[in-house]
């Protein structure tokens, strides 16, 4: 696999970046300038395609919640899959609600473990915008080759296991610590 001639934003501005930096490793800041970039894009193109279903970002992730629990999860397990507070979750809870695109289970006991379910509409627009997604993030990597992609996730394995034993993972909006249906 020899080098790609394509030159980037990176590539154009990390010269200027590191000239008064000390110690810096310019290879280390420009993957890390890449990754970062990438992050942000992937982060700018999830915002388009949720608004083009007509939801946030944010109430995107909590679908994929409960979608991905089964359909049906608490508000406490929401909270703790996406580690925001129960008032942050009773906000979304409460516009997915609005939007039909949950609806309330009934308990004897507080709000917290009352759980919420997601619509036939709720599942659908789940379903039609992460499509897009998948769809638009495949457009990015058809750049890339099979064996390419597979070099990339080879690469980066090491970088998220060091990052990850020394800070803890991040959020991961698609567990909830119940088991997932069966596919």
């Amino acid at each position: 696999m020899g080098a790609r001639e394509e030159t980037d934003s990176i590539d154009r501005d990390l010269p200027t970046w590191t000239r008064d930096m000390v110690d810096v490793d310019p290879g280390v800041e420009a993957a890390r300038q890449r990754i970062g970039r990438l992050a942000r894009m992937f982060t700018r193109s999830l915002e388009q395609v949720a608004s083009e279903e007509g939801l946030s970002v944010a109430d995107w992730e909590a679908l994929s919640v409960i979608v991905r629990a089964g359909g049906r999860c608490t508000p406490t397990a929401l909270a703790r899959a996406l580690r925001l507070t129960s008032g942050t979750v009773s906000t979304r809870l409460n516009r997915l609600l609005q939007a039909g695109l949950i609806t309330l289970g009934t308990t004897d006991t507080d709000g917290r473990s009352r759980p919420v379910s997601v619509t036939d509409e709720g599942f659908a627009r789940w379903q039609r915008a992460t499509a897009r997604r998948t769809r638009s993030e495949r457009q990015i990597f058809d750049e890339l080759t099979v064996d390419e992609i597979d070099s990339l996730n080879d690469l980066l394995r090491p970088l998220l296991h060091r990052y990850e034993a020394a800070l803890g993972t991040a959020a991961r909006h698609d567990l909830t610590g119940q088991p997932r249906p069966e596919s």
